[in-house]
């Protein structure tokens, strides 16, 4: 595969500046190959076990989070817009990151995932985040990662 096969860019996003810096690019490489660009967010709900019970979330607590979810994504996709993206879609997923970030690659046919290094999941790694390297690991595309 070559760049010029490039038509679908996934960009994993988490709202961090890490994340901002991996939309720039991806936005840059959507102008100028014609590709479309998917921003993806990927979530998971807490959920708490102790005993015999498992505390879950509020059914409003969940939909004021994806309220607040769409909200950024479309934020994030007028940004992309802007900045010359070719094709803007959005999507969210439930649960691993790195696990969803790779599936949605896949089902959605994607040829490049761009992500940042880097993003809102605690103690930063030395040489890259933890979901990035393995998302690197699994995709079974190319990543470019974007660092901070």
């Amino acid at each position: 595969m070559t760049m010029m096969d490039w038509k679908k860019i996934c960009c994993p996003i988490d709202f961090s500046d890490s994340s901002r810096g991996a939309v720039h690019v991806a936005t840059e490489l959507s102008h100028r190959f014609g590709a479309n660009l998917l921003l993806l967010h990927v979530f998971q709900l807490p959920v708490y076990s102790f005993l015999d019970a498992t505390v879950s979330p509020s059914v409003r607590s969940t939909e004021e989070l994806l309220k607040r979810i769409d909200s950024l994504l479309e934020h994030w996709k007028k940004e992309a817009e802007k900045l010359g993206a070719a094709k803007v879609v959005t999507t969210t997923g439930q649960g691993i990151p790195h696990v969803e970030i790779v599936r949605c690659a896949r089902e959605n046919n994607c040829d490049l995932i761009v992500m940042g290094t880097h993003g809102h999941t605690g103690i930063r790694h030395a040489l890259i985040g933890s979901v990035a390297e393995k998302v690197i690991r699994t995709a079974a595309r190319p990543v470019l990662t974007v660092p901070p």
